[in-house]
């Protein structure tokens, strides 16, 4: 989740007290060093938690960030692109996407289906695409991003609903599309990440159209929000506790960390992980989605599904996009295009 956020100094955090019985909370890990410096010059020192009243400076923030000009989209040329409604959820509004095509497409082509970051409260078709063509075009990809709509105003199920039926609507125009059917990757960062894990888990139990992998960046997984990670994380870096707390709240309301909480909101929340697509998942050490991430890829592989896991150390929330060039971005963004590489070529 990228917003109005700020930084603790490298090790910053004291050690964290706990009611009742369960682990023991130290501080939070160190920054790596070049990130904690890139960060202090960007915004300060000063950290802010996402509260409701933020939303809608979040909202803005997410606009500024968007890769919004079209000919940033179009790459030179490489692709052309497209905004389509297509049908929503049964009885609800249609679903915008954004297709981004191949100038020169080899159908059928491999495709990303993507589901943008914002903490369920920001974002839009846009958001991270420019990182998402950088995975797709050396492969000639199709790139479908959904714009779901977002809480508090549309709280669960609308988000989860609108990533599955635009997934539907892909799969069903496959060939429209230029798309291999069976080759759909299903991606998703922070919140995005979150709702990607739920609509696979959708796909499976509704026996609907079944991603071929699925990339789940820093994602937003578990509602309860009670993991070491998330504890060591009240008041530091990005997207911390108590902003986890503000995103979640407007997704799911009173229902928020409670026994009605379903697994597609939640995918943490899952009893059965078996029968998913092979999975890449990446974190960073240093943020609040660090445990259930890890927690997430453990339990895919004992349910006998595979997984790629990453644990960058030093590694706040979404480092990568909020500077990519530093040396533990660039080792994050060559990882996750080696796994691509690795799937496109199998």
């Amino acid at each position: 989740m990228r917003g109005p956020t700020g930084v603790p100094a490298a090790g910053a955090g004291a050690a964290v007290a706990t009611a009742g019985p369960g682990p023991v909370v130290g501080p939070a890990p160190a920054l790596d060093a070049e990130l904690a410096a890139g960060l202090a010059v960007l915004q300060g020192g000063r950290h802010v938690t996402v509260t409701p009243e933020l939303i809608p400076a979040l909202r803005q923030s997410h606009l500024a960030l968007r890769a919004a000009d079209e000919e940033a989209l179009r790459r030179g040329g490489a692709y052309a692109v497209e905004d389509r409604t297509v049908p929503g959820p049964a009885g609800e509004p249609d679903v915008t996407v954004l297709v981004c095509s191949p100038a020169v497409l080899r159908a059928p082509a491999p495709a990303v289906y993507y589901v943008h970051d914002g903490g369920m409260i920001a974002g839009d078709r846009r958001s991270g695409m420019t990182g998402v063509l950088d995975l797709a075009e050396p492969h000639g990809m199709v790139v479908v991003s959904v714009e779901h709509r977002l809480a508090p105003e549309h709280p669960d199920p609308a988000p989860v609903e609108d990533c599955y039926a635009g997934l539907v609507w892909t799969a069903d125009h496959a060939d429209e599309l230029g798309i291999d059917p069976d080759r759909i990757l299903l991606m998703g960062v922070s919140a995005g990440g979150g709702l990607a894990a739920g609509v696979a888990l959708l796909a499976r139990d509704r026996g609907g159209p079944q991603p071929w992998a699925q990339l789940l960046g820093c994602p937003m997984l578990d509602d309860r929000n009670d993991t070491v990670s998330s504890l060591q994380m009240r008041g530091v870096g990005v997207w911390d506790h108590g902003s986890n707390h503000t995103g979640w709240q407007a997704l799911l309301g009173e229902r928020r960390g409670g026994p009605d909480v379903s697994p597609y909101a939640a995918p943490a929340r899952a009893t059965d992980l078996s029968g998913l697509p092979p999975a890449f998942i990446d974190v960073g050490s240093v943020e609040t989605f660090r445990d259930e991430a890890v927690q997430y890829a453990s339990r895919l592989w004992q349910a006998g599904g595979q997984a790629e896991l990453h644990v960058w150390p030093g590694g706040f929330h979404a480092f990568d996009s909020t500077m990519p060039q530093a040396a533990l971005s660039q080792a994050m963004t060559r990882a996750r295009a080696d796994w691509v590489r690795r799937l496109v070529t199998a």
